[in-house]
């Protein structure tokens, strides 16, 4: 039911925009969500500075469905998390993200000791966190407030980690 409404959600907002494209839906196990998968020929415009236009959509989108959901009284828990991609941007941006965490978690193991990422988005965030939910050695944990809130992480000891 949920991805139905994002995909017709998507392709409203993206027909309304006179943007020419073609849709796909993946089950991302990776991520654990649903990716929207937008292909076009003028991808620049959708995704924006910094993926900022792409940030605004998937922000929109979030909100009008999440608005549909709620009137229809659909349970949270049959809620999945997605994304909306453009051209594969987002894919690529999560794949420097996972490469830039598994370098600072060596360097958290190599000097036994925390490393705070750079502030994120929390959609980011949460990715940080799903990546070494199952790792035994570092954990994971968000810091800072607003625009400034990032994760850190932090090495734990086998023999600590027992306690």
């Amino acid at each position: 039911m949920q991805t139905g409404m994002v995909k017709k959600t998507i392709e409203a907002i993206l027909a309304h925009l006179g943007v020419v494209f073609e849709l796909e839906i993946i089950e991302d196990s990776d991520i654990n969500a649903i990716r929207f998968l937008v292909k076009t020929n003028k991808p620049q415009s959708l995704i924006g500075h910094n993926g900022e236009n792409l940030a605004a959509l998937s922000h929109i989108v979030k909100k009008i469905t999440d608005k549909q959901l709620s009137s229809n009284s659909a349970q949270p828990e049959n809620r999945r998390y997605f994304i909306i991609d453009v051209n594969d941007y987002q894919l690529k941006h999560i794949s420097d993200l996972k490469s830039k965490a598994h370098i600072l978690a060596e360097r958290a193991r190599y000097f036994k000791n925390s490393v705070e990422m750079n502030p994120m988005p929390p959609r980011d965030r949460m990715i940080i966190h799903s990546l070494f939910s199952n790792t035994h050695d570092i954990k994971t944990e968000s810091s800072g407030a607003g625009a400034n809130r990032r994760v850190v992480l932090k090495y734990v000891s086998i023999g600590e980690n027992a306690l």
